[in-house]
């Protein structure tokens, strides 16, 4: 059984999807509809299928150079991004408010170890990070963006117009998640 659900933390989406009249509905069925990252794991997130939509906003941000391949890729990423934050508070004297920012999709047939890692990687991240579990393979997600032959477990969206986009593309095609057993 998952432990962190959603719903008990104060999940603020970015402003653009806060402001657009599915936001409402798009939290909801972002909280609502959740599994177990992995089988032990203590963290639950949302489940969504690919639609057409979403393919397009993906398509759109990939093309935008707005997105980063991989978990190492996406690690070091939001890492740099923590330390120019940090920095840019400790200068400013004020601690900013944390919304998602960046958005992790993982392909639903990774190994533990990697959902372990994404797992790690969010506790570190905290709530400016969101991850979504596709029901959609590795193979599959790297075809769809990438090209034939190509493998993708996990894509980041790292521009809050990337991130709000897709999350949109998403809003009427989060689903339920099956029972975790």
């Amino acid at each position: 059984m998952g432990g962190d659900n959603l719903a008990d933390k104060a999940l603020r989406l970015p402003k653009l999807v806060e402001s657009d009249p599915r936001g409402p509905q798009l939290l909801h069925i972002l909280t609502a509809n959740t599994q177990p990252l992995w089988q032990k794991s203590e963290l639950d997130v949302p489940v969504a299928r690919m639609n057409v939509e979403l393919t397009e906003a993906l398509r759109k941000a990939d093309v935008a150079g707005q997105l980063i391949r991989g978990l190492e890729s996406a690690e070091r990423t939001l890492a740099s991004e923590e330390r120019g934050l940090r920095m840019a508070d400790r200068q400013s004297g004020v601690t900013r408010g944390v919304r998602v920012s960046r958005l992790l999709l993982l392909a639903n047939d990774g190994a533990e170890r990697f959902y372990r890692n994404v797992e790690v990687m969010l506790h570190r991240h905290g709530p400016r990070v969101l991850a979504v579990l596709l029901e959609m393979d590795a193979g599959g997600l790297g075809e769809l963006l990438f090209g034939p032959g190509s493998i993708a477990r996990l894509v980041m969206l790292e521009h809050k117009q990337a991130v709000g986009s897709v999350l949109l593309a998403m809003a009427g095609d989060i689903c339920q998640a099956p029972p975790a057993g």
